[in-house]
């Protein structure tokens, strides 16, 4: 069953980890996949894995935390696939370990504009081309850190903050125009923002989650897909998280 047959589906940060597994998944139930992402070579190699398996998708080069560049992304999906119904703006970076007194103002300013301008942005041009569409659904990724604090983690933690509260408030904004908005909240996920962290802090954030592991990007796409499909059409205005009891301990 193709749950998002003929739907045309935007996915920011697309080019590897969760935002990959996201647009496979995607053009796997039906989707006609705008994989952006910064990177161009990892975004077209995400298109290029969706076509081989018969998926129809096409990359858009895009930096998140420019809001002109979201408004182009859009409308090449529009110009592409004449329309647009769903969004995952799934874009985020980890930003530097630093207490708050003590934290870099420019790295401060990065991860902000990224991880909450960013998804502001692409929530700004993407909600007029999906009323224009017949309404649809959004899909932002937070955090479990959008629940709760992370010592050195000040920015991304203000920021995944910031996308729930967002995300409620499109979510009451545009409920009856028939857009549903939705923020999922991954714990540690296996994927390359975490490649820079030594064995020892892998097994202490392992130790942080009760079901002994860390999660895999297939698994949050799961839930991005279900929450972008009819089936959850009753749902607006949540906020999941998919963390192995992370939030629970």
């Amino acid at each position: 069953m193709e749950l998002l047959k003929s739907k045309v589906a935007i996915v920011t940060g697309a080019g590897s980890g969760i935002g990959r597994a996201i647009a496979e998944l995607y053009a796997n139930e039906g989707a006609k996949v705008v994989v952006s992402d910064i990177n161009e070579h990892a975004g077209n190699e995400t298109v290029n894995v969706i076509t081989e398996r018969g998926g129809e998708a096409f990359f858009v080069k895009a930096d998140t935390s420019n809001s002109s560049e979201n408004d182009y992304l859009v409308d090449q999906a529009i110009t592409k696939y004449n329309g647009l119904h769903i969004a995952c703006n799934n874009a985020g970076i980890g930003g530097p370990n630093s207490p708050t007194g003590e934290y870099d103002v420019d790295a401060w300013n990065k991860v902000i504009a990224i991880n909450l301008s960013g998804v502001f942005y692409g929530c700004r041009y993407q909600i007029p081309a999906i009323l224009s569409s017949g309404g649809g659904a959004i899909i932002n990724m937070a955090s479990i850190l959008g629940q709760v604090g992370f010592a050195g983690s000040a920015a991304y933690v203000a920021a995944k903050h910031g996308v729930i509260g967002l995300t409620k408030n499109i979510s009451l904004e545009y409920a009856d125009q028939g857009i549903r908005a939705n923020a999922v909240g991954p714990a540690f996920i296996n994927t390359p923002l975490l490649k820079d962290m030594d064995d020892e802090t892998i097994k202490w954030l392992i130790s942080k989650h009760p079901s002994g592991r860390l999660g895999e990007a297939n698994e949050v796409a799961e839930l991005v897909l279900w929450l972008s499909s009819g089936k959850a059409s009753f749902v607006n205005g949540a906020y999941y998280p998919v963390d192995g009891g992370y939030l629970a301990s």
